[in-house]
């Protein structure tokens, strides 16, 4: 592979040369003269676009008056006879009357391979450390009193001694291992442009020269994918660099990196992952971090899926985070922590607000109780998932909204495959799952591909039950919440369940002694889908719907006028009737609302067995101890006299209400809101149906969140 960086690279020297060693022409310098941009946006393009190439022309040595060299160079040569003289090493030369400059390329060049031989050879180190110290002084470092180092190397003499690594990089193995930790452990993003080509230029070849180098130069330029060092880009002399410019010099850098080893891949895969910010640092560094990250994949497409799913491993992590740490504030204090994180406190990394180190100490003073640091460390959940969630909808958006159908298929294959390995088996994930949600709905082939993902997880045996109850939880969801779903998909749905609902039954009716979830889950958390999807669509269950009436339309009829085909009524009669007994084991939430909707709709009168199922114990049934699954048995809410809830169906469907500030811009026009039952929930009382009435605390955890949806 030809390197993007090469050119000329003949040896030069200054005027200052000793006579007896060496003699030769001017250089020439390392790049163009380029305009100074006019704008920040100017600067971001012409660094994403900078060709690192350099012309045949070209030198990469400059001589201390930055002249150009002739286009032809004389060679360089050492005569054998000539004798050698050592003089000491520094970084100066003395030159007459004007005091002291820079030695010269060439020079600087020589010493370095000296210095480099003789440590290798084990003769001599004194000269190495002295171009590792070179390396090593920051200039952003100050003494006791404030002021910056007197030993600070210039700008051109840090350019020679690393224009001397680049050209002896070959002789730079594993003894020099000190010197090297000094060069990618310095300072360079904040330099000009002509500084920054040329150790990019230096990163390439050593790790292309240098295998065992690799993994130290991509763990470097990783390292700046998060939040920037303080005072990055404000070295001294040097014009101010903004984080998005140095964001992509580092980009440039590890594109360049890639190109040359292409197999870097395979190395820089696992030290994205490890390099990921801790669960502790800020939301901009989490946010920065999958910003970057994301535009890897532009320049690495094979890294894609790796990327991604590492993404969405952290968003879930964090989104349960948040689900545990929100359970124990109250209702109303909750709400409060979503409404103080404004949605533009998440649009950019480098747009939160700038008090963290403000936070930071108030967070470690002793004095602030346990309760704000609490909510503090919600709050910045919040932002974290806000943030990176929302920079995925945007790498998502582009196939589904400007792709082919080809493009979209494969762009949802990916985000099904994160459903089943990463989002699916976790309980508790809130928000993670609203991609698939939002991006399935762009088309009626997408609905149809992740419908039919969750019905084969549903139908299939192999997998293990808790996989397909939650499958199940994901198909109702999805139907009832999807405002893109058509009624035929939501009638679809609804048989291919009531069908499976029915065979169920007829399997397990004959060994059943009475309600028990751990032996027949599957056919207690088919129920719940079917009755939480009749909750919301029941109007597009009715023969009405069928005929083309409208839902607007159906909602003036009157309840002895709504018929539901047979179908639909036989199968969940025959159900709640069995002595399976749904209406004991799914959510009570879920099953109030169910009785009081298909009381008035005058589907099934259900409220005679609610008053029976009072009586019921289930412990007669099952061990409390065997319900290990929180997802499906609410084992946390201990059985007391009189309760069962230990032994029910948790109220688990993915698709509530989304509540993230920023992010929630994507979901616009995508849910079905809650619709109250006409002529029953307009009242404030309603004599025919006390008994639900009793419930009305779990009832409004079905209704009420819908109401805030997006409004």
């Amino acid at each position: 592979m030809v390197s993007l960086f090469s050119g000329s690279r003949g040896p030069a020297t200054g005027p200052h040369t000793p006579s007896k060693m060496i003699t030769t022409s001017s250089p020439a310098p390392i790049l163009k003269n380029s305009k100074t941009p006019n704008s920040a946006a100017g600067v971001k393009h012409r660094m994403e676009e900078m060709d690192l190439s350099l012309s045949p022309a070209s030198s990469i040595a400059d001589d201390a008056d930055g002249q150009p060299s002739p286009r032809k160079k004389a060679r360089v040569q050492f005569d054998e006879d000539v004798e050698m003289r050592e003089i000491p090493y520094s970084n100066k030369v003395q030159n007459g009357s004007h005091g002291t400059t820079d030695k010269s390329a060439a020079v600087v060049r020589e010493e370095v391979r000296r210095a480099i031989q003789r440590h290798v050879s084990g003769g001599d180190s004194e000269a190495y450390d002295r171009v590792k110290e070179i390396f090593a002084t920051s200039p952003l470092r100050q003494d006791m009193n404030g002021m910056p180092p007197t030993n600070v190397p210039t700008h051109n003499t840090l350019k020679h001694h690393l224009m001397g690594l680049l050209s002896n990089v070959a002789a730079l193995d594993r003894s020099c291992s000190g010197l090297v930790s000094a060069v990618l452990g310095s300072e360079w993003l904040g330099r000009d442009e002509s500084y920054v080509k040329l150790y990019i230029r230096f990163l390439g070849n050593l790790a292309a020269a240098q295998g065992s180098y690799l993994a130290s130069v991509l763990k470097m330029l990783t390292n700046y994918m998060g939040e920037l060092p303080k005072r990055t880009g404000g070295l001294p002399g040097y014009p101010h660099v903004h984080p998005a410019e140095a964001y992509t010099r580092v980009h440039m850098a590890l594109r360049h990196v890639m190109q040359l080893v292409p197999s870097g891949s395979g190395s820089l895969s696992p030290i994205i992952s490890t390099q990921f910010p801790f669960d502790t640092d800020s939301a901009k560094a989490n946010i920065a971090y999958t910003q970057n990250l994301v535009r890897v994949i532009r320049y690495a497409p094979e890294l894609q899926a790796d990327i991604l799913a590492l993404i969405t491993e952290k968003l879930v992590k964090i989104d349960v985070q948040i689900q545990v740490d929100m359970e124990d504030l109250e209702d109303e204090e909750g709400e409060d922590v979503l409404h103080d994180i404004s949605p533009e406190a998440v649009m950019f990394a480098e747009d939160l607000d700038d008090d963290d180190d403000d936070n930071a100490s108030v967070m470690s003073d002793e004095s602030v109780e346990e309760e704000s640091r609490r909510l503090k460390s919600i709050k910045e959940n919040i932002l974290k998932l806000d943030g990176m969630i929302d920079t995925l909808f945007e790498y998502y958006s582009p196939p589904f909204t400007s792709g082919t159908l080809d493009d979209q298929e494969n762009a949802l294959d990916l985000l099904l495959s994160h459903f089943q390995t990463i989002i699916l088996p976790t309980y508790r994930s809130r928000h993670s799952q609203f991609l698939l949600f939002h991006f399935s709905q762009c088309s009626p082939v997408l609905v149809d591909r992740f419908a039919a993902t969750c019905v084969q997880l549903i139908f299939n045996k192999a997998q293990p039950a808790i996989l397909r109850q939650s499958a199940a939880a994901y198909l109702a969801s999805f139907v009832a919440r999807g405002a893109h779903i058509s009624s035929e998909v939501v009638r679809d749905v609804f048989d291919l369940l009531g069908t499976h609902l029915n065979t169920l039954r007829l399997d397990y009716e004959p060994s059943c002694r009475g309600p028990d979830l751990r032996r027949f889950g599957p056919f207690y958390s088919t129920a719940q889908a079917l009755l939480y999807i009749f909750c919301f669509r029941w109007r597009d269950l009715t023969t009405a719907a069928i005929d083309g009436d409208t839902p607007e339309q159906i909602d003036d009829l009157e309840p002895e006028d709504i018929i539901f085909p047979p179908s639909i009524r036989d199968v969940l009669h025959k159900a709640i009737l069995s002595k399976l007994n749904p209406l004991k084991v799914c959510s009570p939430a879920i099953v109030s609302q169910f009785a009081r909707m298909s009381q008035h709709l005058n589907f099934i009168y259900v409220f005679t067995i609610l008053e029976t199922n009072k009586r019921l114990r289930m412990s007669t049934y099952r061990n409390l101890a065997a319900l290990s699954d929180p997802r499906f048995s609410q084992v946390e809410r201990e059985t007391r006299a009189g309760d069962d809830l230990g032994y029910q169906l948790d109220a688990y469907f993915p698709f509530d209400p989304y509540q993230l500030p920023r992010s929630r811009r994507w979901l616009e026009g995508d849910y079905v809101n809650w619709r109250g039952i006409p002529g029953l929930d307009d009242r404030d009382d309603d004599d025919d149906s006390d008994e639900a009435e009793s419930d009305e605390d779990e009832d409004d955890d079905l209704s009420d969140g819908t109401e805030t949806d997006h409004e």
